[in-house]
Formats: C-alpha cells, sequence, structure tokens
C-alpha cells in the first residue's frame, strides 16, 4: 500500500480519537438551580470563586452531598465547575450521579435522553366497583377475554418475526450492496477510491442513524434491553415504549449494523418487541381513531407486562432463530416476575416468531429477496466438527471460562468509564451526538480497511469445496489486494458483516485458515471498536461484539494449542464466545441455549455449561453484569432479587417519610382538589372516622388517577354521607377506571369544579383498594423490599404494632427501598461498608 495512503489513515485516526476524547466540561445538568448565598459557604464547602465570564470553581472538604430546590440531592466530588445565572448556580455533575428524594416524581435516562419516570402498579385494586364488574360479567366475556391474550401473543409473535426477517433482510443487502462495490473496486487496483465508496456508504448509513436517534426518538439509542428490563421490574417512562421509539429502533438498528460498527441488532430487536407489544396491549390510539372496544380488558400495568414479557422473549427468538433461548431469557434475566401461565404464553408466541422466520427463509432460498444470504434456522453450524475431548481439552477449557471472565469483568468497567465520558458529548445536543457518531464510524472504517494491509497473502488451501478467494461480499477467503489464489485472512474478517465473520470463526474442519497474529489482531480491534462503539447515538447491542472478540480469542488459543488439544479450533471458538458472554452478560442458562441452538451441536453442552460457570463465577467477584452495570447508571430505580445486608438490621418503620396525606371515606371536594395540586403523590390511605365507625380505621388506599375520574363525574352531596357503589355504578363502569395508555389519562387540569362544588363532598369508598398490601412497622426492611419486588407493588402501607395510634403510619414506594435513600437517612451503614472495604 503507498505511503501517502497510511499517512491519510493515520491522521484520520488520530483526529477521530481527539475529538471523540476531547475534554469538556460537564455531563448532565440539573433541572433545579441551587441557591448559593454569596459570602455563606454550606457545611463542607471550603472555598468557591466566581469568574468574570459567568463561570465558578467550588471546592469542598471531601466528597459529599447537597439538598437543592425541589427535593433533588447531588453527589459532588472535591471539584465543582458550572456557569451563575441570576444570583444561582447551574450545577453541572458526571453521568447520572443524582439521585432524587423521597419524592413521586424521579428522573433517569431513557436511551440518550433525560426523562421523567413513573413506577407501574401491578396490584390489582380490589375495589366495590371491580367486585361488582367480575360479578356480572358473563361466561362469554371471561371467554373473550382469555381468548384475547391468546390472539395478542399470537399478533406479537407474528409482527416481531417479520420485523426480525425485515432487519436481516435489509442488513444483508444494504451491508451487501456496500462490500461488493468495495471488492469491485478493490480488484481494479483503485484502492484509494474503494476505501472513500466504503467508508463514504459507511458515513452516510451512520449519519442517518444517528439523526434518526437525536431529532425523532433519543430513547432508541442504545441497546434497550435495560430500559425493558427496568419496566418489567416496575419502572415505567412514557419513551420507553412509545411507537417513535420502536420506529426509529427499526431503522436505526438497520443503519447502524449496515454502516460497519462493531454492535449487533439483538439487543434492539428485544426492544422492539417489548415496543410492539406495549402498542398492541394500549388498547388502540385515540389520537388516530383506532381504539377497539376488545381491549378495554388490556388497560391496566399487569397484563400489558405479561404482553410485553412475551414481546421482549420473541425478540430474542428473532433476533438469534433461538425460541427456546428467548424463553429462558426472559425468564433468567428480564422480567422480575414469572407464572406458569406466562411461561405457556411466552413459549406460544416464539414459536410463532420461528415458525414465521422458517417459512421466509425457506421463501429466500430460491434467490428472490436479493442478496439475503441462504442462512437458516441455524446460523452458525458446528455439527460437522469433531465433537470428542480429552483431559488436556477440558484444561483448555477451563482456562478459556477463567480468562473469559476476566475480560468480561473488565469490558464492564471500562464500558462504564466509556458511557461517562459520552455523557460529556450527548448532553451538549443532537448535533454533537451526530458528529460524535461519524467520528466513530470514520474510526471503524479506518480500522476495518487499513488493518488488512498488515497481513500478508495466503497461498489457497487445495480441496477446498468453497471457491478462494470468494467472489461474492462474503466468504472464508477474501481476495483483497492479493493476487489469484491467495486470500487475505484479515480481511475475511474485518470486510464482513458481524455475523458473517463471527461464522467465518464458528467454520471448522479448516486448520489454519487464520493466522494467530490475524486472529490477535482482530481480537484487540474488535474488543476495543466495541468499547468505543457502545454509547453513540444509534441503537447497538452487546451480543454480536461480545461473541465475535470472544469468538477470536477462543480461536487464537485453540489455534495456540492445538498441538496438545484434540479439538477443533472452531470449537475453541465457540468456547470462546461463552466465557466473554457469562463474563459480560452475567448469564448462564439462556446464553448456553442461545449458543447451542445457534450452532446446532448438542454434543458440547457440558464443556459450554462449565465454561459459563466458570467465567460467570469470575467476573461476579470483580463486578456486576453489563446491563446491571448500565441500569445503575442511568438512574433507573430497579429493584434487585436480593435485600441489601444493612437491610436486616432495619424495620419498615425506619425509612418512612413524612408528612402522610389520608383522605377520609367521604372527603370535601375541596380538600382533594388542593392535595392533587400541591402533591405528586399517586396513593392515599383512605381512613374511615366517625360517624361510619367507632374508631379510625384503615378502610384502603384509592389511587389518584381514580380520583380525577371521580371528580370528573361530579357525583357529589351536600351532606356527609354514603352514597354506595350503585350511585356510582350510574354514573361510571369498571373500564372507566382502568389505566389509560401512555399520554391518554385524564388530567387534573381538565376538571372544571366550582366554587360551590368545592364545599361539597364525595365517597371515596366504592373507588377505594379495600385490600391493599400492608405491612407492620416493625418487619425487618429485607423482608419488606421482598415482597414490594415480588408482588410488584406501587404502594405498601405500614401499620403500627402497637394500639392507640393512627391506624397507618405511612407508606412504602419504590424509592424508600433504594439504597441512597437509606443510606442518606442513615449514613453509618456507608461508612461501614467502606470501611469492610478496605479491610478485605
Amino acid at each position: 500500500m503507498p505511503a501517502s495512503s497510511w499517512f491519510f489513515f493515520a491522521f484520520i485516526l488520530l483526529s477521530s480519537l481527539r475529538l471523540a476524547f476531547s475534554d469538556a466540561p460537564s455531563a448532565y445538568e440539573m433541572l433545579e438551580k441551587f441557591d448559593f448565598p454569596r459570602g455563606i459557604l454550606p457545611e463542607g464547602v471550603v472555598s468557591y470563586t466566581l469568574r468574570s465570564n459567568g463561570g465558578f470553581e467550588v471546592r469542598l472538604s471531601s466528597d459529599c452531598e447537597f439538598k437543592v430546590n425541589g427535593g433533588y440531592l447531588l453527589r459532588y466530588k472535591r471539584r465543582i465547575t458550572g456557569r451563575v445565572e441570576k444570583g444561582s448556580i447551574g450545577f453541572r455533575e458526571p453521568l447520572l450521579e443524582k439521585r432524587p428524594l423521597n419524592t413521586t416524581s424521579q428522573t433517569a435516562i431513557v436511551g440518550a435522553k433525560l426523562c421523567s419516570i413513573e413506577s407501574l402498579d401491578y396490584e390489582i385494586v380490589e375495589n366495590d366497583l371491580f367486585k361488582e364488574d367480575w360479578r356480572t360479567r358473563k361466561r362469554v366475556q371471561i371467554f373473550q377475554y382469555v381468548c384475547l391474550k391468546w390472539s395478542l401473543a399470537l399478533l406479537v409473535g407474528l409482527l416481531t418475526g417479520l420485523v426480525g426477517f425485515f432487519n436481516n433482510f435489509a442488513v444483508e443487502n444494504i451491508a451487501g450492496f456496500k462490500l461488493l462495490l468495495t471488492n469491485d473496486l478493490m480488484l481494479k487496483e483503485r484502492y484509494h477510491a474503494a476505501f472513500v465508496a466504503y467508508a463514504g456508504c459507511n458515513l452516510l448509513l451512520a449519519t442517518a442513524a444517528a439523526a434518526l436517534c437525536a431529532y425523532i426518538a433519543p430513547a432508541a439509542a442504545g441497546s434497550g434491553i435495560p430500559e425493558v428490563k427496568a419496566y418489567l421490574n416496575g419502572v415505567d417512562s412514557h419513551s420507553i415504549l412509545a411507537p417513535s421509539t420502536l420506529l426509529v429502533k427499526i431503522f436505526g438498528s438497520i443503519f447502524g449494523v449496515s454502516a460497519g460498527f462493531v454492535l449487533g441488532k439483538e439487543g434492539p430487536m428485544v426492544h422492539t418487541g417489548a415496543c410492539i407489544a406495549s402498542m398492541l396491549g394500549q388498547g388502540g390510539s385515540r389520537k388516530y381513531h383506532l381504539t377497539w372496544r376488545c381491549l378495554r380488558y388490556f388497560k391496566n400495568d399487569r397484563d400489558r407486562r405479561d404482553l410485553i414479557t412475551c414481546g421482549a422473549a420473541a425478540g430474542v427468538a428473532a433476533a438469534f432463530r433461538a425460541p427456546v433461548g428467548g424463553v429462558l431469557f426472559t425468564l433468567e434475566e428480564a422480567t422480575s416476575w414469572w407464572r406458569n401461565a406466562l411461561l405457556w404464553r411466552t413459549f406460544f408466541t416464539n414459536a410463532v416468531v420461528a415458525v414465521v422466520l422458517r417459512s421466509l427463509i425457506v421463501y429466500c432460498r430460491g434467490g428472490k429477496c436479493g442478496l439475503f444470504g441462504k442462512g437458516g434456522l441455524i446460523m452458525f453450524d458446528l455439527s460437522s466438527t469433531v465433537s470428542t475431548y480429552s483431559t488436556s481439552d477440558l484444561v483448555a477449557v477451563i482456562i478459556i471460562g477463567v480468562i473469559g471472565g476476566i475480560l468480561g469483568a473488565l469490558y464492564n468497567h471500562l464500558v462504564g468509564k466509556i458511557l461517562r465520558k459520552y455523557s460529556i458529548i450527548n448532553e451538549k445536543g443532537a448535533a454533537f451526538k451526530i458528529m460524535h457518531t461519524m467520528i466513530i464510524s470514520l474510526l471503524t472504517s479506518c480500522c476495518s480497511y487499513g488493518i488488512p494491509w498488515l497481513a500478508r497473502c495466503t497461498p489457497c488451501p487445495p480441496g477446498l469445496e468453497d471457491r478462494c478467494p470468494t467472489a461474492g461480499r462474503s466468504g472464508n477467503f477474501k481476495n483483497f489486494q492479493c493476487p489469484p489464489g491467495h486470500y487475505n485472512d484479515l480481511a475475511s474478517l474485518f470486510l464482513n458483516t458481524n455475523e458473517d465473520a463471527i461464522r467465518n470463526l464458528f467454520t471448522g474442519n479448516t486448520g489454519n485458515e487464520f493466522d494467530i497474529s490475524t486472529l490477535v489482531l482482530f481480537f484487540i480491534a474488535v474488543y476495543c471498536l466495541g468499547l468505543v462503539t457502545y454509547g453513540i447515538a444509534v441503537p447497538s447491542g452487546l451480543f454480536i461484539p461480545v461473541i465475535l472478540a470472544g469468538a477470536s480469542f477462543g480461536r487464537l488459543l485453540g489455534t495456540i494449542l492445538s498441538p496438545i488439544c484434540s479439538l477443533d479450533p472452531a470449537l475453541f471458538a465457540l468456547f470462546g464466545a461463552a466465557s466473554l458472554l457469562g463474563g459480560t452478560m452475567r448469564m448462564t442458562v439462556s446464553v448456553c441455549i442461545i449458543l447451542l441452538e445457534l450452532t446446532n451441536d448438542l454434543l458440547m453442552l457440558p464443556l459450554v455449561m462449565l465454561v459459563l460457570l466458570i467465567s460467570k463465577s469470575v467476573a461476579d467477584n470483580i463486578n456486576i453484569g453489563v446491563y446491571d452495570l448500565i441500569i445503575q447508571m442511568k438512574g433507573l430505580p430497579f429493584l434487585v432479587a436480593h435485600a441489601e445486608p444493612y437491610m436486616r438490621h432495619l424495620v419498615a418503620g425506619d425509612v418512612v417519610s413524612g408528612p402522610l396525606i389520608t383522605f377520609t371515606g367521604v372527603e370535601k371536594v375541596g380538600n382533594i382538589m388542593q392535595i392533587l395540586k400541591t402533591t405528586r403523590h399517586h396513593g392515599f390511605p383512605v381512613i374511615n372516622e366517625l360517624p361510619f365507625c367507632e374508631a379510625p380505621e384503615l378502610c384502603g388506599l384509592v389511587l389518584r388517577s381514580h380520583l380525577i375520574v371521580l371528580l370528573k363525574g361530579k357525583r357529589f352531596t351536600k351532606e356527609k354521607v354514603l352514597t354506595g357503589v350503585g350511585e356510582v355504578f350510574k354514573k361510571f363502569g369498571s373500564f372507566d377506571f382502568a389505566k389509560a395508555g401512555p399520554g391518554k389519562g385524564m388530567k387534573l387540569e381538565e376538571l372544571d369544579i366550582s366554587v360551590d362544588e368545592m364545599e361539597m363532598y364525595v365517597d371515596l369508598h366504592p373507588i377505594t383498594n379495600k385490600s391493599p398490601y400492608t405491612v407492620v412497622e416493625t418487619m425487618s426492611l429485607a423482608k419488606a423490599a421482598l415482597l414490594f419486588r415480588e408482588l410488584g407493588l406501587r404502594h405498601l402501607c405500614v401499620v403500627p404494632k402497637t394500639p392507640g395510634r393512627p391506624p397507618v403510619i405511612g407508606v412504602l414506594t419504590r424509592h424508600d427501598f433504594m439504597r441512597e435513600h437509606i443510606l442518606r437517612l442513615f449514613p453509618h451503614f456507608n461508612r461501614q461498608k467502606k470501611r469492610n472495604e478496605e479491610q478485605t
């Protein structure tokens, strides 16, 4: 290759790295301003300096926390910089270090956008209206409800399968056209023109994907699995499963994968399946006059959660063509709540996906789908390799498991560091997101086209069934710059789609097809490119980059150990992929089944299980899984499956925050309106008092949305009397109080209550959930947290242990179980934890 080309590649690489990691002053800007009186230093502040340009610098005595206006809790390092605006200081802080205080409105990062989030309520609201509705419901309606569940599961599988096929079809054709164009120019020895065509196509596709994410749906950026996992845990935001997110996820993923980035479409497909399920379970669209009466049964978080679980499983099945693996993925990683009926429906959904994909792939085998590959349900077939192994092979597998666990933990650590750097770019706006994506695209193109020049040309092995060098866009033997009868093994990996590169690494019975230096260079490049690519403003999955890096280092070890091991290097590539997946994702059962469905090699099940267990065990001793790490960084209030050790030293009453706001069974309209306007709470205890009972007692819990619907109906009385459920049924049905879809619910601002009506009364008994979950104040906080998570609650009432006190002393919400909130109330637990870590 000419020297001028090397200088050209080096210049682009250095410029890309400089722009991508240039230091910028901040990350996400706070929504509130912290009043900083001049001359008065808060506790912990040593000094502050105001600059003439409006900037400032604050020096602290140590890492500490500040309470800001609006009830936010900020954790700062010893040095803070920002700008002064109108006498207040607008703090900027590293990625998601903030955490709200005990308020009902929280914020977190969804995709690449700061959004408000709310909790979901998977509890059945058993009020009088609900009970009356079930008593009057006919068998035909119950049968319709059951049939609707299975029909929607069928539709989710059908649509997700079609979208999965469309993704593969589009990527294969777009990337195939790009690679064929590059290959044709290379054969004509027009190397500069080939690079311009290759990099130009990548840059155009990357810009299109980034523009969609930056301007239309920022929530579509990234994998989407952490957001879906948080939703199934009970965390909701309007943008997580919005229709715009679905469209951008589909087309952004196609453009991003076709652009040659080291990313996959598997994570986005999980998010896509969840979005499809969410749309089908919304009950239609009022905006477009597509509301279906039959879907009124699904206007609750519980049924929507089940349907979205089916959608997430279908996404895995469509991405990997692994229906059983999809079911196990949702069971092991995605969902926080499971039951047998949901298992059956999820399995049925994935079976539909498998049938749809199989039918369409068979149709395309006749060359009717352009450049779409012959594919099949088995993506990387390893069944033809020799599967007998010896003691030396077992030792090699153990070594791969240990190395994979270490590399996976390192991958997670570096992903966290890089995402915090990228937040500096993302907060600057859409234009900077697009520019950042373009820089990473140029960097990837330079590596993919430039690194193969380092490889030497290898003579084609004799007696091959496949053509050598490869004539088409894919294959194991890329010609690149080599003379006839020779191939470039690095080009066979770099100038291919990611799936074709994995297929080449998984190809068995090919001997020394790939040189050791080739595998070393490819592993380093893919490992690093996967790190810098995740976090840009395009839909990007982590599965394929991890599999690609793991397969390359596994095949490298298999090639090195081939003199003493009997297993094919392709099988070592499989073990390397499994070990790195176990080290990053921390999944075992689902990853094992997915890999077996991908490779069709059941005989390797014991070794795959062994390598996954070892890699996960090693990595768990270093840090947490990548999805859990991203959930923490995004600030999503995720409830983990196990209680923290310090929770066993606390009781439920210790974390209850006040003041407690309650309603009486028959409440004045003006009081309700005042409380709804001045608070953001979504649940209020209802207390029965004289003359309706002899002593104050807890009647139940009433929801904010139900109160707004009840006030809208204006079934008021001038006296404080019980009206009963019959009176309410004259005006409302049970579906009037069902939860609407995102953005469709009735707003408090829509109520038109006159001054005279403010002095009237309304009976809350018919809409009060009279069987709320309660815990005694002395219950262990650890047990309360597990109860809250397993039941999918939004509110948990805390009642006193001794008589003579108010019937309820507080309401626990999701935020009360968050680590930051508890350690703020009891900071000595945090100091004790740090002391134990220092001792160990």
